[in-house]
């Protein structure tokens, strides 16, 4: 089975819907980052202290099949495809991948089987 790190970065207030709309696409586990956003304009300064957006970065480890479907309902449920939005999502195709859960390695050959 060939694996994929789909990579999700979404504004924090966001986090928990991502990972539910992520995980009734078919996505197991996954590992969240907190983050902050400086693009290429400057922040709000508010009583001297610069505004920032915080961000949640959502790495999951998926089968490649299955990382594409997870993918569309981010793009389309988050929208990432609006520029006014702050959003991104990536893939990365792993050639290597070890300590996956046995029983997640199960669900994801299940959930590819009931795709085709």
């Amino acid at each position: 089975m060939k694996f994929t790190a789909l990579i999700a970065i979404i504004q924090d207030k966001d986090e928990e819907e991502a990972i539910k709309v992520a995980k009734e696409a078919g996505a197991g586990s996954v590992t969240i980052i907190a983050g902050k956003n400086i693009g290429l304009e400057e922040k709000k300064v508010f009583f001297g202290l610069t505004l920032e957006e915080n961000i949640s970065v959502l790495l999951f480890i998926l089968p490649r099949k299955l990382s594409l479907k997870v993918m569309r309902v981010l793009r389309e449920t988050f929208d990432l495809d609006n520029p006014e939005n702050s959003g991104l999502a990536v893939t990365i195709p792993l050639s290597h991948v070890a300590g996956l859960d046995t029983k997640e390695l199960q669900k994801f050959e299940d959930d590819i089987k009931n795709m085709l």
